[in-house]
């Protein structure tokens, strides 16, 4: 674990107090999770690359514990917690992966998990997250709603809330991504991560900059879902009437309050892509790069794919964020897919 911090602004071994998301907390949360997560892999692609005039790493945290990156902030937040804050139980909302993320934590600690989550919510996760000892609550048509369900049962039974990305503890436990990264590959000069409420690309922009302050952090929202993008290129931030995406996973309807402020400082562009796009990369993963990509694990790879003249880089890191797909909805990907003309497709790209 040799990473050399250069901005001691941002790294402060003292500030593990969990406030506020500093270099020093994702280092901690480094450490800690060193032999509780798996070191996911970097794959390349000497196709990508000579399509992109990049070196593109994929960051596979689709091969992550419960196959996504939330087990990382889960964990990490979960060993913050007092064993009178574990006893209460844990509740919290998810599009799917915290939740299995939280509930293998939860089980690995003793700990009772309640989550809730939308009743769109593709069935493997559900199954994926009851089969990890959680309590499943099937509620509303997105995550907004089952989130604010989910707030008023915890007043109720006084349970310890877990955020799936508003939360410093949880953004530092993602961060740990950025550093991985950064000690498998330190030519990285770009790292291009999916946006839901933000609590990835938070992590990953103050712990990546940590090491690295010249290090360019571009995100990558659904365009059918533009939350985040909209309140960081104009400001205006507000709760969408409706959000549908086959990336479920980024699928928020409003940005988290402490994630925007993060994202304003540290993040350098967001970007969006469309359904075809995502659906694309999904498919050029799984018939080139035989690895199962959901919506939102794609979406980093979409962003680099339409934006590529765009994005300015040598190495560039993608991450790929979760594999947890309904396989019953593959021939809708394959359709989706489809309407991008020829020009527009990468399906074709070889890894």
């Amino acid at each position: 674990m040799n990473i050399n911090f250069k901005s001691k602004k941002l790294i402060k071994e003292c500030d593990l107090h969990g406030d506020f998301l500093t270099g020093g907390l994702v280092h901690d949360a480094w450490k800690r999770l060193d032999h509780v997560v798996h070191q996911t892999p970097l794959r390349t692609s000497a196709t990508t690359n000579l399509r992109t005039d990049k070196n593109v790493y994929f960051k596979m945290e689709n091969q992550q514990k419960t196959g996504a990156f939330k087990f990382r902030g889960a964990s990490y937040k979960l060993m913050r917690l007092s064993r009178a804050q574990l006893d209460r139980g844990v509740i919290t909302a998810s599009a799917g992966n915290h939740a299995q993320g939280l509930a293998l934590a939860a089980y690995k600690l003793n700990a009772k998990a309640t989550i809730y989550m939308a009743e769109s919510t593709p069935e493997s996760k559900v199954q994926a997250t009851r089969g990890y000892g959680a309590e499943v609550v099937l509620t509303g048509e997105s995550f907004q709603e089952a989130y604010e369900a989910s707030l008023k049962q915890q007043e109720k039974c006084g349970a310890t809330y877990v955020h799936p990305f508003d939360d410093y503890d949880i953004m530092a436990g993602q961060g740990t991504i950025a550093l991985e990264l950064l000690q498998q590959e330190k030519r990285i000069d770009t790292i291009i991560v999916p946006i839901g409420g933000g609590g990835l690309i938070s992590g990953i922009a103050v712990g990546a900059k940590a090491v690295n302050p010249d290090i360019k952090i571009i995100g990558v929202q659904a365009a059918a879902a533009p939350a985040m993008h909209t309140a960081y290129h104009k400001g205006i931030v507000q709760k969408l009437g409706k959000v549908s995406t086959i990336a479920e996973g980024i699928a928020v309807k409003q940005p988290g309050e402490n994630t925007l402020p993060l994202i304003n400082n540290y993040v350098d562009d967001v970007i969006t892509v469309s359904e075809a796009e995502i659906a694309d990369a999904m498919v050029n993963m799984l018939e080139r790069g035989k690895s199962l990509v959901e919506g939102a694990g794609a979406a980093a790879f979409a962003g680099l794919l339409s934006h590529n003249d765009q994005i300015k880089s040598r190495h560039c890191g993608v991450i790929v964020s979760g594999g947890n797909l309904d396989i019953g909805k593959l021939a809708h990907i394959q359709s989706l897919a489809n309407q991008l003309k020829p020009e527009q497709s990468h399906a074709a790209l070889s890894f």
